[in-house]
C-alpha cells in the first residue's frame, strides 16, 4: 500500500466518490412504497371527515400528484449518495468560489435554526414572539452597519434584493410625478445590477471602468447623469476587487441630478466596521445574509437579499414590516394599501432559518468581531494576490498601484491560454481532480481569460498556500500536458457538459417533466 506523503501541498490523490445514480423518477416503481399510515379510526371520521369531501369541488385533484414511489431504503441511498457526490465548504477549501463569499457557517448556528422547523408563517403573532424578536434586532443591526433606517428580509437572494431597490426607485418615481426611464450601472458590477432596473422598465447606461485605475472616472458619470436618471446602482467594491474610493461624489452628483442611489454590497466582507452606506451617500443597500454574514451559501439557496432604505423611503419597503410596541411585536400592514409602494416582493417575511443564523453570527462576532472579519479578509485576499502573481502567466489589469485590491481579486490567464491553448473553462474543470472549486466570472468576460477568487476571513495561511500551490501545479500541466487539462475532469462525477444549448432556451429542460415532454 503505497504511503501518502502528508507533508505534499497538493493532494494529487482526491477522487470524488462517484455512482452511477439514476434520477429519482428513474427509481420509481409502481406501488412501491416507503409508509403505510394507517386508515383514520371510525371514531376520526365521524368527527373530521375523509379529509377530501369537504373540499369545494375546484380545489380537487383530478388525477394523483406525480410523485415517486420508492421505498425507505432506497430514498436513503439515493440521497446519501448524492451528497458524497458534492463538494462544498465543509469538503473542501472554498476558495474559488469568485464573488459568492463561501465562507465557514458555525454548527452551532446551525443546531439553532433547527428549533425553528416547528414553526409556521401563519401562526398568530403572539405564539411566535421569539422569531419576531429576532427578525426586528437583526433588522437593528443591519441598520447600525449600513446606516439605513429600516431593513425588509422578504427578498430571496441577492437579485430579488436589487429588484427589491429598483421597485422602491419606481415607486418613489410614481409618487412623485416624476417621468424617469433610465438607469446607471458600472460593467463590473454584478449583473443583477443592470437586470433588475431593467426588468423594471429602465434602459440601463453602462459606466466603463477607467483603463488606468479599473473604476468608473466621475466626469464620464456626469456626462450620463442626466435629469432623466432614476437611479445609480453599484457594486462597491466591484467583481475586479478594487473600491472607488471617490464613490461619494458620483452620489453627491446623482442626488443633484434628482436620482436615487443603490448600494449592492451582496459582498461586504471589505467593508463591515470601515464603511456605511449611509455616509457614502447612498438612499439604499442590500446585503446577502447567505454571504457575508456566513448563513451560509446553501448552494442557490435558501438565501436573503436583505435590503435597506434611508430615512424617508421606509414606505415604500415591501410589508409587512416587523415592529415592537414596547409590549409585544407585531407585523405592520401601514403601508401595504399606499397607493405607491412595493408592497410584496414574495411570500411572507423572509427565510427565518437564514436570519436567525445571520443573528447568531452577529451576537457571536460583536463589532470588534465584524471588523476583525474585514480585517483578514482584506490581508488574505492580499496575501493570495501577492502569491497568485508569482504564478508564470497569471497577472491583473489595472496595476497601476493607486487602488489595491480589498476582499477578492479577479486575475487573468490569457498569457498561458495563448501559450497553450487552454481556457480558463479548462481549468475549472481541472480543479475538481484536486476536491477544489474554481471560478471564472460573470458572463460577458470583460476581461480576457478571468479567474475569480475570494479567501474570505476563513481559510488560514495553510489553506491559502495549498489552493495556490494546486493552481501552479494544474497551469505547468497546461504547458506539459495540455490535452489531459482540456479533457477534464478525471477524479469527478462532473463529466464534460455540451454547452452550446446554453442560450437555446427552446432546449432548455428545467424539470424532469419538461425534460420527458423535450427528449423522450
Amino acid at each position: 500500500m503505497k504511503r501518502i506523503d502528508r507533508t505534499q501541498k497538493v493532494r494529487t490523490g482526491f477522487h470524488e466518490a462517484k455512482w452511477d445514480e439514476p434520477i429519482i423518477y428513474e427509481l420509481s416503481k409502481p406501488g412501491e412504497r416507503g409508509i403505510l399510515p394507517p386508515h383514520a379510526e371510525e371514531k376520526v371520521r365521524k368527527t373530521v371527515g375523509d379529509g377530501v369531501s369537504a373540499l369545494p369541488e375546484g380545489l380537487r385533484r383530478k388525477q394523483t400528484v406525480n410523485l415517486p414511489e420508492l421505498s425507505q431504503s432506497r430514498v436513503l441511498r439515493h440521497y446519501l449518495r448524492l451528497s458524497q457526490e458534492t463538494l462544498g465548504a465543509d469538503v473542501n477549501i472554498e476558495i474559488g468560489q469568485g464573488t459568492c463569499t463561501m465562507k465557514y457557517s458555525p454548527k452551532v448556528n446551525e443546531q439553532l435554526s433547527r428549533s425553528l422547523f416547528d414553526l409556521h408563517p401563519l401562526q398568530d403573532p403572539s405564539t411566535v414572539q421569539g422569531i419576531l424578536k429576532i427578525f426586528h434586532e437583526t433588522d437593528r443591526y443591519m441598520q447600525e452597519i449600513s446606516g439605513m433606517s429600516r431593513f425588509t428580509f422578504q427578498p430571496g437572494g441577492g437579485s430579488q434584493g436589487l429588484f427589491t431597490m429598483a421597485s422602491v426607485v419606481r415607486a418613489y418615481m410614481d409618487s412623485r410625478g416624476e417621468t424617469r426611464d433610465k438607469f446607471i450601472s458600472t460593467i463590473y458590477s454584478h449583473p443583477s445590477d443592470a437586470a433588475a432596473p431593467a426588468l423594471k422598465g429602465y434602459k440601463i447606461i453602462y459606466l466603463q471602468p477607467d483603463p488606468e485605475t479599473g473604476v468608473p472616472d466621475l466626469e464620464a458619470f456626469k456626462a450620463v447623469c442626466t435629469e432623466r436618471t432614476a437611479g445609480f446602482i453599484q457594486a462597491n467594491p466591484e467583481d475586479t476587487g478594487l473600491y472607488n474610493g471617490h464613490i461619494a461624489q458620483f452620489t453627491e452628483y446623482a442626488h443633484k441630478m434628482g436620482a436615487l442611489c443603490c448600494y449592492d454590497q451582496a459582498n461586504g466582507n471589505a467593508v463591515l466596521g470601515v464603511a456605511r452606506a449611509k455616509e457614502a451617500g447612498f438612499d439604499m443597500c442590500h446585503f446577502n445574509l447567505h454571504k457575508t454574514f456566513s448563513t451560509p451559501h446553501g448552494c442557490g439557496g435558501p438565501a436573503c437579499g436583505a435590503t435597506g432604505v434611508r430615512e424617508g423611503l421606509e414606505e415604500f419597503l415591501p410589508a409587512p414590516l416587523i415592529d415592537f410596541d414596547g409590549e409585544e411585536y407585531f407585523y405592520n400592514y401601514a403601508f401595504e394599501n399606499k397607493e405607491f409602494g412595493v408592497r410584496k416582493v414574495r411570500s411572507y417575511y423572509g427565510v427565518a432559518p437564514v436570519v436567525f443564523k445571520t443573528y447568531c453570527w452577529i451576537r457571536s462576532m460583536g463589532p470588534n468581531g465584524l471588523y476583525q472579519v474585514t480585517k483578514t479578509a482584506v490581508l488574505n485576499n492580499n496575501y493570495m494576490f501577492k502569491k497568485m502573481l508569482e504564478i508564470p502567466g497569471v497577472s491583473a489589469y489595472y496595476m497601476d498601484g493607486k487602488n489595491q485590491r480589498v476582499e477578492q481579486c479577479r486575475y487573468t490567464m490569457e498569457k498561458i491560454f495563448e501559450d497553450t491553448g487552454v481556457s480558463t473553462t479548462d481549468i475549472q474543470r481541472r480543479m475538481m481532480d484536486f476536491g477544489m472549486h474554481y471560478w471564472t466570472s460573470h458572463h460577458p468576460f470583460y476581461l480576457p481569460e478571468p479567474i475569480t477568487l475570494e479567501p474570505t476571513e476563513t481559510p488560514s495561511k495553510e489553506d491559502i498556500d495549498e489552493y495556490v500551490e494546486t493552481l501552479k501545479y494544474v497551469f505547468r500541466e497546461c504547458y506539459e500536458k495540455p490535452e489531459y487539462v482540456k479533457s477534464a475532469p478525471h477524479a469527478s462525477t462532473t463529466h464534460q457538459v455540451d454547452e452550446s444549448v446554453m442560450d437555446d432556451p427552446a432546449k432548455w429542460a428545467t424539470s424532469w417533466k419538461v425534460y420527458l415532454r423535450k427528449y423522450q
